[in-house]
């Protein structure tokens, strides 16, 4: 019985070596010693770096990008298969760096157990219902941001977007919240964020050191803002009353660091992605006229006239349907989704995803190494004319059809897509819903360039002066 075992157990390995090496890693350049292609894709649009390599190699290739061999995917069954069918072979994969401002318990830094927890509150917290109870704070803030902006000055359209989308954030997170903690909050978070994508070194002066003291004080206010619920006894259904009524199967609840690490998470994934999304809107919408004009007029035609506010009847017929009827009391919101859509698509504010695979992986007769990075590339599938034809072009009629399956990904897919993508299109809708149908801009300056931050956005963010229609 020994020896059968034995043998068996032989066979099997050397069955796994052979058929290992007949897996060969996949076609690319790995470049320079250390740095490979990281000068090559940050001396230009990154998104060109990778639509050449995919020209040359095909959907799937390799390279080395800030010291990582990296294997590229391009094909939506690649990304499918990393981030949907296969997601236990990979992992989420952060610097420390970044791990360290934002938190290390925050719930995109893991997998497993505690990721499904984590996600699972923050979903609960911005699920359809939750929105609903937010749509006339959120209306609020969308009013007094483009009264704001109307005075006549020039504004950086991405910067204020930013601070439209930390107010909603701060909404969604927290509810009513003292001014003092509101502006307590954003000064900190200011200087956290602008340390994330600097050089990580922890030399008094330097951005990074004073991100990292910010992330402190963090710790402190949010610390305050808990124990003062706590006290009150006001656990609301919003995601800090979320954080603090859960027990796990034993009782447990969270520490304070963990509650701190996933608020803070949430407000970072909340606010630049859904800035550079509107930012984006306004340009698209601004270089198309025709577009624009017809997109004001169908909005003012079906509001008749009245200054009526965005209802949550309205807002729900958002996820039902692609499609758009004329002469519809919702064509209001079913307008607006649709360039939603195709800015999410044509601006693909989230070009790729990092994972990291944790065993050596096979796919498609190709070997991803245990400890490779894997960058499924969400914007080459979405420039791809075989699922959107003319993809340069800005068509939101293009969605009145659903995209083909796992073609468009413009929150992620999979156990770790965007939880609070529904939050995101409701306040843009919201704000998108004013703006179009009281306001006009104009842009200054040239917006013919796009700069990263670490989003692609216009040019100095896209300078703007807004007028309110009389």
């Amino acid at each position: 019985m020994f020896l059968a075992s034995l043998l068996s157990y032989c066979l099997f390995k050397k069955e796994k070596r052979r058929h290992k090496q007949t897996a060969r890693l996949p076609p690319g350049s790995m470049g320079w010693p250390c740095i490979g292609e990281t000068l090559q894709m940050y001396s230009q649009d990154p998104n060109i770096f990778f639509a050449s390599k995919q020209k040359r190699y095909g959907d799937i290739f390799k390279t080395r990008i800030l010291g990582y061999p990296c294997v590229m995917l391009a094909s939506p069954e690649a990304a499918r298969f990393v981030l949907v069918t296969h997601p236990h072979l990979f992992k989420p994969t952060y610097p420390k760096s970044k791990e360290n401002l934002i938190g290390p318990s925050a719930l995109f830094f893991h997998q497993g157990n505690y990721h499904a927890r984590m996600r699972k509150l923050v979903q609960t917290s911005f699920s359809p219902e939750a929105s609903r109870k937010l749509i006339k704070d959120i209306e609020n803030i969308a009013i007094s941001s483009l009264q704001s902006w109307s005075n006549g000055q020039v504004i950086n359209t991405f910067l204020q977007m930013k601070k439209f989308a930390f107010e909603v954030g701060v909404l969604s997170i927290f509810g009513q919240l003292e001014k003092k903690y509101t502006q307590e909050l954003k000064e900190n978070y200011s200087i956290l964020e602008k340390g994330y994508n600097c050089f990580p070194t922890s030399l008094p002066g330097t951005a990074y050191h004073k991100a990292l003291k910010a992330r402190r004080r963090l710790n402190r206010i949010i610390g305050e803002i808990v124990q003062e619920r706590k006290e009150k006894k006001w656990l609301a259904s919003n995601l800090l009353g979320q954080l603090l009524n859960f027990r796990d199967e034993m009782g447990n609840t969270l520490s304070d660091e963990q509650i701190a690490d996933n608020i803070i998470g949430v407000l970072f994934a909340a606010q630049d992605t859904t800035a550079s999304v509107l930012t984006w809107i306004l340009k698209y919408l601004h270089d198309d006229p025709k577009l624009l004009d017809f997109v004001k007029k169908a909005l003012c035609e079906s509001e008749n006239g009245e200054e009526q506010g965005l209802t949550w009847s309205k807002t729900r017929q958002m996820p039902l349907t692609y499609r758009v009827w004329s002469y519809k009391p919702w064509i209001l919101v079913i307008l607006i989704f649709l360039v939603i859509l195709e800015t999410l698509r044509k601006a693909s504010i989230i070009s790729f995803t990092f994972r990291e695979a944790t065993v050596d992986v096979e796919y498609e007769g190709y070997l991803i190494p245990k400890g490779w990075k894997v960058m499924p590339l969400f914007r080459n599938i979405h420039h791809n004319p075989e699922f959107f034809t003319d993809p340069g072009i800005f068509d939101p009629f293009r969605f009145e059809n659903p995209p083909k399956p796992n073609t468009y990904m413009p929150f992620g897919n999979g156990i770790h897509a965007c939880p609070g993508n529904e939050l995101a299109k409701v306040e843009m809708l919201v704000l998108l819903h004013h703006m179009l149908t009281k306001y006009r801009w104009e842009l200054v300056g040239s917006t013919n360039f796009i700069q990263y931050s670490p989003f692609p956005i216009p040019e100095h963010g896209l300078q703007a002066r807004f007028k309110k229609e009389i």
